[in-house]
């Protein structure tokens, strides 16, 4: 994305967001026309009304138990327009991080085109700030496997649905810069082994590589964690060019080979850098020196990571990824400068319909831990309508057929 393409976006953004009750009417009024023959609708009487008053009177607010027996209908086959106007034909697992265990949830091209929209929103903030120019990332991304649903639906995490679809890789090339690792490795059959591979491709491009990014900073703390005890067979790999034996993995070798070629100059440099260190403190800015930023979700259950990863990315920066969850999108980061303790999100009006249950402490409850208080529960209100300093839960009605979705995602306006 040009400096100009990154102001545009920045300046739609700024003029959705100054108009956000009417694009929220609208994005609700697509996403009811898109499914209006949807059997879930249809059996709260929606009967093809698209406005808001009658959405909220008909439809109830639901969790993922609730629409499970129609998701199960879609898992064994049902081609019918179940949730959807038109037929799913992938879903993806959630994290499982909520409740421990996955959940099948619809995935279709209008997800992915929201997906984009949040990653061209953030991206354009953080480019701004973070210009990195054609470079290369050194990306700690992997393709899950996929599974084949007793009704012949595809199903893999959110990120494989994406990483996978020709429509992605387009919309990405202008926002996201080219991964060190060849797509062999990224969908690669063993973890260790794909690991493996990234941190030598990485050190390979080292001189190219201008940002270091995986999903989840767990991710990025593993990522290096292994490093510190493989470096010296990476520097192997470099000085003889020659891939190591403990990937067996007949696509990866491959595709690895291709670029593996023997420089003894970079893996004296390599290792020369490693024993200079001191406790692995800054090894990502000492081994890719023209890295601008570590990124990646730091937030949640992420933050207990960002010590460990403050200390391997010494003086660079840590941006926080974008907030959503596997039901839909939510918001960008658009000030990449403030640390992820601090990080605030901006809702993009236009990726979802969003509603705020409020959640009030009860009289005498005086703990801040979050997670150990019984809220007393609101009910929701709009987009437009919350209030700086209040904690609410979200509600996202998404265009996959996740309607008045109850998404566990404790939100604190500031």
């Amino acid at each position: 994305m040009t400096i100009c393409s990154c102001e545009e976006t920045i300046n739609e953004f700024e003029m959705l967001t100054r108009d956000t009750a009417r694009v929220q009417q609208d994005t609700l009024k697509k996403i009811l026309e898109i499914n209006a023959s949807a059997e879930y609708l249809q059996n709260f009487g929606l009967g093809g009304r698209t406005d808001a008053e009658s959405f909220k009177s008909c439809i109830p607010l639901c969790v993922h138990s609730d629409i499970e027996p129609y998701i199960q209908r879609i898992v064994d086959g049902d081609t019918s327009p179940v949730v959807t106007g038109e037929p799913i034909t992938n879903l993806s697992l959630s994290s499982g991080t909520t409740h421990g265990k996955p959940k099948f949830i619809p995935f279709n091209d209008e997800l992915l085109e929201t997906t984009l929209q949040i990653y061209r929103t953030s991206y354009a903030f953080r480019n701004r700030e973070y210009p990195i120019g054609r470079g290369k990332a050194l990306q700690f991304v992997y393709g899950s496997r996929q599974v084949i649903t007793k009704g012949g639906i595809l199903a893999t995490t959110a990120t494989t649905n994406l990483y996978r679809r020709q429509r992605y890789k387009e919309g990405m090339k202008d926002i996201q810069s080219q991964c060190c690792s060849p797509d062999e490795v990224i969908f690669g059959p063993d973890f260790h082994q794909s690991l493996y591979c990234h941190l030598l491709c990485g050190l390979i491009y080292s001189e190219e590589v201008h940002s270091v990014f995986s999903t989840f900073a767990h991710s990025l703390v593993h990522a290096f964690q292994t490093f510190e005890e493989v470096w010296e067979d990476l520097c192997t790999d470099i000085r003889d060019g020659v891939l190591s034996k403990k990937v067996t993995a007949p696509s990866i070798r491959e595709a690895v080979s291709k670029i593996l070629k023997p420089n003894p100059e970079l893996a004296d440099s390599i290792y020369k850098k490693c024993i200079g260190l001191s406790n692995w403190y800054g090894v990502i800015p000492a081994l890719w020196p023209n890295a601008k930023y570590v990124y990646g979700i730091m937030t949640g259950s992420m933050e207990p990571y960002l010590k460990k990863l403050r200390h391997y990315a010494g003086h660079l920066p840590l941006i926080s990824a974008d907030y959503g969850a596997s039901e839909g999108w939510v918001g960008s980061n658009i000030d990449p400068t403030v640390p992820p303790e601090q990080v605030t999100y901006a809702v993009l009006p236009q990726v979802g319909y969003f509603e705020f249950i409020p959640l009030e402490k009860p009289i005498g409850e005086e703990t801040e831990n979050c997670a150990s208080i019984h809220y007393i529960e609101s009910d929701p209100v709009g987009l437009t309508e919350v209030e700086v300093g209040k904690i609410y839960e979200v509600v996202i009605t998404n265009f996959a057929g996740i309607l008045s979705f109850l998404s566990i995602l404790n939100l604190k306006l500031g």
